[in-house]
């Protein structure tokens, strides 16, 4: 497929309105016109273009293209996450060990956001229905505050302002700002309109459920406000109170309703994440912690391990960040089927955000945090079948999450390790009881690689093993993580003036070191 950059996007929404399903320059009018499809009155007859546009804006907000998801959620969000580790032996650029290429941290910028503007726009000129650009507004939000956790500041809000080729960046916290304006009013729509629905083919999440669509909104809504736990509590707060108000409609709380992809229409979820062919593996993170706990949930989440020699094989991970070994494809990989849909967001998540509000002070009382905890725990075995396992599983009061011990003796973990339990600390501390919540949501999750990666940034839990090969010459300190990506090396060819400015709005330079507005916890 052709790639669409940011500088083709704006010149798209600087034509007028009638020419945007037009030419553009470049590759785009191949991209975006078709001159053997059927005219604009023929496919709104059917709802045609309505409904391309929404399921084909759904495939990005986790893309469903095969070489973007790898990037985005495998070996971007996966392996900062302690979900993932590169098994590739003739990778010698990676995130991982904070030397990639441009081409590996470019993508959340250069093939997300104009993608999705793109579509969002198109929708816009061919359609007013209010509930299908409510439900577009909701998509795109899910899509762009991925990206902005990528990056920080971002171009956004003036994106084809004034028909101006390139764009200015907004702070983060004027994207957060307003895209918390745009689901507010998104939500309004929706929820006026909640006793109808929408074709089927238009939804590729929830078959056109308006419903379902509102709680939804609501859970990204709440997920948005706890990220701002750190840098503006009394926002958060703010947000929190509104996601959970009787008013607002209701969160996700059942499985039935968890946000995901399903299986008929996401054929790439076994290319995507079963690399037998040497791309990935699982992370000795989180095998580390599930071996401890031990965890009823491993045998769904992967494979065993396939060592000879006398090696005693089990559910072992490669640890990222280190010199792949040669033997790599003989660890652990990621279980998955046809069956295995392609998942945005979980009820349990949504119970664990709930419970962090309730240990905060924001939702209910400070005493709901462990209701709230074990009920994440128990929606995430219900999600996997395990439910007749989870009672035993919650009242664990002595296992630990085990030290990493690499079979092949070189990269065994000498680091601290996690010192909490399953069973809700009664005597904890607010940190204690943070950890566990945010550990068990990390293990909830998987594989929402990139949602981990913001959370650990956020909290500083769970406790990841560092990068032992650190390539970043001195910008990661020895024991350090990625906090951010760089951006593009495309964006200061084609939009210096305003990346200049972007520069700016970082607390740091432009590289993997410098920590985003909303990472400030002092850990």
């Amino acid at each position: 497929m052709n790639k669409i950059s940011i500088r083709k996007v704006l010149c798209l929404l600087a034509l007028a309105p009638a020419a945007l399903l037009g030419a553009c320059t470049g590759s785009f009018e191949d991209i975006n016109t078709d001159p053997y499809a059927a005219g604009k009155d023929d496919m709104n007859n059917d709802n045609y273009i309505v409904s391309s546009i929404l399921t084909g804006m759904q495939g990005w907000v986790i893309p469903l293209d095969v070489n973007t998801h790898q990037f985005t959620d495998i070996v971007l969000g996966g392996a900062l996450g302690g979900y993932t580790a590169d098994s590739n032996p003739g990778l010698s650029t990676r995130i991982a060990i904070f030397n990639p290429t441009n081409d590996w941290t470019r993508v959340m910028l250069i093939r997300v956001i104009p993608e999705i503007y793109t579509a969002y726009n198109k929708l816009k000129v061919n359609s007013d229905d209010e509930v299908a650009l409510a439900l577009a507004s909701v998509i795109r939000v899910s899509a762009v505050h991925r990206v902005t956790d990528t990056y920080g500041p971002i171009p956004y809000s003036q994106i084809g302002a004034d028909n101006a080729l390139t764009s200015p960046y907004d702070s983060q916290e004027q994207v957060y700002d307003r895209l918390f304006a745009e689901l507010d009013a998104a939500l309004e729509v929706l929820r006026a309109h909640s006793a109808e629905s929408i074709k089927a083919t238009s939804d590729k999440v929830y078959a056109g459920n308006l419903v379902k669509w509102v709680r939804y909104a609501n859970s990204l809504k709440l997920r948005m406000a706890m990220r701002l736990s750190y840098v503006a509590p009394e926002k958060a707060e703010a947000k929190v109170r509104e996601a959970l108000s009787e008013e607002a409609g209701g969160v996700i709380t059942s499985n039935a309703d968890n946000a995901q992809i399903p299986t008929q229409n996401n054929p790439f979820r076994v290319v995507m994440y079963d690399y037998n062919g040497g791309d990935s593996r699982i992370s000795a993170d989180i095998t580390s912690y599930m071996n401890g706990y031990k965890d009823p949930r491993r045998a769904k989440y992967f494979t065993v391990s396939t060592f000879t020699g006398g090696i005693q094989n089990g559910y072992i991970g490669l640890r990222s960040g280190i010199s792949i070994p040669t033997q790599s494809l003989l660890y652990s990989n990621m279980v998955v089927d046809y069956t295995t849909p392609l998942m945005w967001m979980n009820a349990a998540e949504v119970a664990f955000l709930k419970a962090e509000a309730a240990l905060r002070g924001w939702y209910g009382s400070t005493a709901d945090a462990r209701t709230l905890y074990e009920e994440g725990v128990r929606l995430s075995f219900e999600q996997w079948g395990l439910s007749g396992d989870c009672e035993a599983y919650l009242a664990d009061a002595t296992s630990l999450p085990a030290s990493y011990v690499d079979p092949l003796g070189k990269e065994s973990n000498t680091g601290e390790t996690g010192a909490i339990t399953v069973k809700w600390d009664e005597r904890g501390d607010f940190e204690t009881n943070l950890e566990q919540i945010i550990t068990q949501k990390w293990l909830a999750i998987f594989p929402s690689g990139f949602e981990a990666w913001c959370e650990f940034r956020r909290t500083g839990y769970p406790r990841l093993m560092p990068a032992t090969n650190n390539r970043s010459g001195g910008v990661i300190p020895q024991g350090g993580y990625a906090n951010r990506m760089p951006y593009p090396v495309e964006e200061y060819q084609e939009n210096n003036a305003h990346i200049n400015e972007a520069l700016t709005l970082l607390d740091g330079p432009d590289n993997m070191a410098t920590r985003l507005w909303w990472d400030c916890k002092v850990k």
